[in-house]
């Protein structure tokens, strides 16, 4: 006699996220704004989705890489300067970038231009926790070293690099 098997497939519902303009919380510190469009972390096809305008010389994120997430740029208007591994380059308006994991990046505005980029981080990892959690550190009502110990919990893994560093003091 044989068995017969039987196997299910069970799925996770994507969930739709709408944000509209008016309601989308916005954070902020001294060099851009960013606008919290939408999150659906924990669940397959999960994403972090964010808007930030940068200021003319805003740096934006130091070195980091992420180890899960695929982090997605699209500049909306003005110039973003970008690392990716050990290149320097600058984004215009209209360009596209997808930075894997295990890649290290930072982003600032181009010199003398200001920057509106979108970024949608795959998976969703509750990012908009660390998005306020530097709000916070900028306004010094948290201690900066959450932002290292948190590391994990976000999949953002800060690292040194000469080649930013030259690219920010203007040496590169």
């Amino acid at each position: 006699m044989t068995e017969k098997i039987t196997t299910r497939l069970t799925t996770t519902p994507l969930q739709t996220v709408l944000t509209r303009g008016s309601d989308a919380e916005t954070c902020a510190d001294p060099s851009s704004v960013m606008t919290l469009l939408g999150e659906s972390d924990g669940t397959p096809g999960g994403f972090t989705s964010y808007r930030s305008s940068f200021a003319e010389g805003a740096v934006g994120a130091p070195a980091h890489f992420h180890t899960k997430a695929t982090e997605q740029f699209f500049v909306i208007s003005g110039s973003l300067r970008v690392l990716v591994g050990e290149e320097v380059t600058v984004l215009n308006e209209g360009d596209f970038l997808a930075v894997p994991p295990h890649t290290p990046h930072a982003f600032a505005a181009a010199p003398g231009a200001e920057a509106d980029v979108l970024f949608v981080f795959t998976p969703g990892m509750g990012r908009f926790d660390y998005l306020r959690l530097l709000g916070r550190v900028m306004r010094g009502e948290a201690d900066p070293k959450e932002i290292a110990e948190s590391a994990d919990r976000f999949d953002n893994h800060y690292v040194d690099s000469p080649v930013w560093r030259a690219a920010l003091d203007g040496s590169a």
